[in-house]
């Protein structure tokens, strides 16, 4: 994330309206357990897979979507959401941070956006 736009880790609980920028979704708990499976962010970005933007191209499923892609955050894994997934899919946005809170995992999000 960039320097000029400062990020706060929150608990995914206390987010009311969903970020307006990207943001991640940490597998960490407040508490500072990492979540498991270990392999939680690659089955979360392989779900949203097919919510792909327009124009994608008939075979684009068989590839993360450029909306939902799992990484690394400070050496915890994470998955990385762009808030642009409401356009192809409505529901998409609710179903990431449902996972989140429901996991009681952290977010990083920018300052503005907490």
């Amino acid at each position: 994330m960039a320097t000029d736009n400062p990020s706060t880790t929150v608990s995914a609980a206390s987010v009311e309206q969903p970020p307006r920028s990207v943001f991640l979704i940490l597998g960490v708990t407040p508490t500072g357990r990492a979540f498991r499976p270990s392999d939680w962010a690659d089955r979360l970005a392989g779900v949203m897979a097919g919510f792909q933007p327009p124009g994608s191209g008939p075979r684009s499923h068989l590839q993360y979507s450029p909306y939902v892609l799992p990484g690394l955050h400070e050496g915890r894994k994470c998955v990385r959401v762009d808030p642009a997934i409401a356009e192809a899919e409505p529901m998409a946005l609710p179903f990431l941070l449902n996972f989140a809170r429901d996991n009681d995992l952290q977010l990083v999000v920018h300052s503005g956006d907490a």
